[in-house]
């Protein structure tokens, strides 16, 4: 037994050694330990703006570690405990094996959280979801899926605000956008930037005929204030217009929804939760903002025929993604391969492993 175990630590070392390289612990330590000669010296603020960022270096590079240190010093102690611990001692055994359990499953987040390394995956997400091809259908299909990100929102304890929402016809959901603010919002979700496909019985046939819906989902980080994007007055449409929400506290009044339209690129951004429409501006300023950074982000990276190339028509053969209920349950991935039977998880918000399988993938520039 002892020596199965001594195996597994001997794996886990191997595992930290691997992520020291990846991380760039000993670089970073470097980094840490320059900036805080910086932060010693009597005349640091007198540079506010290079402060500040040198504090967010400072913060970004004891966030990796910090916790690296931590799991580094439990797989010594673990196998200096190993060299010493008797066959016979049952209790102490079965006790290691358990901190080795725990150890592992440490190492393994922090070797997922490795994946999350481009320059925008920390920050918070604006999430669009968007009815396509199936009329009231689809709409019905953005409602399940906006469910089903608010349940992984609240798995993850981020915080989900809905900032535009346009009621179908009938039923559901024909567009809604929200912000979703948490540490490594982006980074996570942008696996579910695309087409994604429905089949089930439709509940609005009488004649209980299977259906097959489909929604988009659009996914961009949102920038920080930093972040210089110039926007000319003179390119902007403002228009407002009354809320149109379904009801409920959040319906205004007066005239306070905005709309705004990017003449030279047609991108239009509304926002309508708050009563202000100074506020709901401000709102959708930022969200235009955004998306402005993403498609110039989108241009140098060569990327954005790629991209929108995939979701240009929301419908049959452009799918990320399919959800079956119906003849059987299944739910699969286009682009990983990864499925699950279990939609019923996935509805409740059981992604992690669609967003696991797309980043490796990702990261093994697969």
């Amino acid at each position: 037994m002892i020596d199965e175990l001594k195996k597994r630590i001997s794996k886990l070392e191997e595992k930290l050694d691997l992520l020291r390289v990846y991380l760039g612990i000993d670089e970073k330590a470097g980094k840490i330990k320059a900036v805080e000669a910086e932060i010693s010296k009597p005349d640091f603020w007198t540079d506010s703006k290079r402060a500040e960022n040198l504090i967010a270096e400072l913060k970004s590079a004891k966030s990796v570690n910090e916790p690296y240190s931590k799991l580094f010093r439990q797989c010594n102690d673990i196998k200096e405990l190993l060299g010493i611990v008797e066959d016979a001692d049952h209790a102490s055994i079965a006790e290691l094996a358990k901190d080795i359990d725990a150890l592992e499953k440490d190492i393994n987040a922090m070797e997922f959280r490795s994946l999350l390394n481009q320059k925008d995956d920390i920050s918070n997400t604006i999430l669009s979801i968007n009815a396509g091809a199936g009329g009231t259908e689809s709409c019905d299909w953005v409602s399940m899926l906006f469910r089903m990100y608010s349940k992984w929102s609240e798995k993850k304890r981020f915080k989900l605000s809905v900032i535009d929402l346009l009621p179908g016809e009938e039923a559901g959901i024909k567009n809604i956008t929200a912000i979703i603010k948490g540490e490594y919002a982006y980074g996570y979700l942008k696996a579910e930037n695309g087409v994604h496909r429905l089949v089930r019985i439709s509940p609005f046939d009488a004649n209980k005929r299977r259906h097959t819906s489909f929604a988009s989902v659009d996914v961009i980080p949102e920038i920080s204030d930093d972040i210089n994007i110039k926007i000319n007055e003179s390119d902007l449409r403002i228009d407002t217009y009354r809320s149109s929400g379904a009801g409920g506290q959040h319906v205004n009044v007066t005239d306070s929804a905005v709309r705004i339209t990017h003449i030279p690129t047609n991108i239009i951004v509304q926002c309508q939760n708050e009563r202000s429409q100074h506020k709901n501006k401000a709102t959708a300023m930022k969200i235009l903002k955004a998306r402005l950074y993403e498609r110039e982000r989108e241009k140098k990276m060569r990327e954005l025929e790629k991209q929108y190339s995939e979701k240009r028509e929301i419908a049959w053969g452009s799918q990320i993604r399919s959800y079956v209920m119906h003849p059987y349950s299944m739910v699969k991935d286009h682009r990983t391969a990864f499925e699950t039977s279990n939609t019923t998880a996935v509805m409740d918000g059981g992604l992690d492993g669609f967003i696991e399988a797309y980043l490796r993938k990702k990261a093994e520039g697969k």
